[in-house]
């Protein structure tokens, strides 16, 4: 009897140890696509002396955070001649967010973004998405 408890006990120890290792596997990242950035931001810029600045406007219900814009100076032709990133902390949902940027003169520009996080904060969750 003493060796069945014994074996019984060391069996739920294992049991419990392994429940207590394993882990859900964490959900990939949702994937940002050309579309994705159509659909919900828009930019808006100028370029000031030797800056670029203008805002960042978010049509979705969620937060966006940690995005990233690139700046590229262009040529008469198009070709890239400079690249310049900053961050824009935070774009509110359905409203918009200022950047500004110093850049190398050049002939005209184009403003991309790079990345972003959707951010959930305690008023995103009383929205739909």
């Amino acid at each position: 009897m003493t060796s069945h408890r014994s074996a019984a006990v060391l069996l739920a120890g294992i049991l419990m140890g392994a429940a207590v290792t394993w882990a859900p596997p964490v959900p990939a990242g949702e994937v940002v696509s050309k579309e994705t950035l159509d659909a919900y931001f828009r930019l808006e810029w100028s370029k000031a002396g030797r800056q670029v600045n203008g805002y960042v406007y978010n049509s979705s219900n969620r937060r966006a955070g940690h995005m990233q814009l690139l700046v590229e100076g262009l040529g008469a032709g198009g070709a890239v001649l400079t690249r310049t990133s900053t961050s824009v902390r935070d774009v509110p949902p359905n409203n918009r967010a200022f950047f500004e940027v110093p850049v190398a003169e050049a002939p005209s520009y184009r403003v991309s973004i790079v990345s972003f996080d959707w951010v959930e904060d305690r008023l995103d969750r009383r929205r739909s998405f």
